[in-house]
């Protein structure tokens, strides 16, 4: 990534520089949004500044979103790294402040808008499914009522660092599943997750602590628009093992099926067929539809 941008410039990544006194460097005080452009548009662009804005509020960051500034931001970015299309990530942070823990408000954020180019994923993929390794690691709780998409990643990266240690897991490209502490079905490292059952959609309710995703929100209103059934609920692995169809999602694989299961000692578990099954197929078309594509 040649160029980056900073506080509504566009600037060249060597030469991009945030202050030491950064509570987001300082504290981890500072949020993040990660989704993808279609055509060049990033898409559910006012969703995720709207969850960006109540989680700034909710911290105490001064941050009134402008869809219009931030849409013309990203073009800029994109001509500028030759990209038609590219992964974003847009942080907030609190912005520089004296050593030492404020009271106040935080008034001087920084911006930082991120661009790469899209991973490649084999349309077969999409098909034929990938595998979700369990993990030991815990999702923690969320020091706030509802999980914000914060700059303290570290539950996230510890869960990747134990995927790394199966070596089916990695072979197989495996995404990893973290439970709650309880031992309740939580979310993946860098996903929500979903199973159905007779017909019904389930995902973990927001109350175990997970991302309120918003390719997770857009996956529910589908589902009601297409007549399916859901449940927002507390679920266990034994769920997942007698499921017929189980996906994650997020902004940029959008709805991946999971057809094997993976836990250390057993052997894998099929899921369904083996094959992405008719009502994620169903999902899939339509979360495309609506992005333009």
């Amino acid at each position: 990534m040649r160029f980056m941008g900073v506080d509504g410039r566009v600037v060249d990544t060597a030469e991009a520089v945030v202050s030491v006194m950064d509570h987001g460097l300082l504290y981890g005080m500072g949020l993040f949004e990660t989704f993808r452009t279609y055509q060049g548009e990033p898409f559910l662009l006012e969703q995720h500044l709207k969850r960006l804005a109540e989680s700034c509020a909710l911290l105490g960051i001064v941050y009134d979103p402008d869809p219009k500034y931030v849409r013309e931001w990203i073009a800029e970015l994109l001509s500028a790294n030759q990209l038609e299309d590219a992964y974003i990530r847009y942080t907030v942070t609190a912005g520089v402040e004296a050593l030492g823990l404020p009271s106040g408000n935080y008034v001087n954020k920084t911006e930082l808008l991120y661009v790469k180019a899209l991973p490649v994923i084999p349309p077969s993929l999409y098909t034929e499914g990938k595998a979700l390794q369990l993990l030991s690691t815990p999702r923690n709780t969320p020091e706030t009522p509802v999980r914000m998409k914060s700059l303290h990643y570290m539950n996230n990266i510890m869960a990747k660092r134990e995927l790394q240690r199966y070596p089916d897991a990695v072979r197989l490209g495996a995404e990893g599943l973290m439970l709650t502490e309880k031992g309740e079905l939580a979310e993946g490292i860098v996903s929500n997750l979903f199973f159905i059952k007779d017909g019904k959609l389930h995902t973990p309710d927001i109350g175990t602590g997970i991302l309120p995703g918003i390719t997770r929100a857009i996956v529910l209103e589908l589902a009601q628009t297409l007549g399916i059934d859901t449940e927002e609920g507390r679920f266990t692995w034994d769920d997942l093992i007698f499921a017929d169809e189980i996906f994650t999602t997020g902004s940029v694989q959008e709805l991946m099926p999971v057809t094997s299961l993976l836990k250390q000692g057993e052997e894998p578990v099929i899921v369904g067929k083996g094959l992405a099954g008719p009502i994620t197929t169903c999902l899939i078309k339509a979360y495309r539809q609506k992005a333009g594509v």
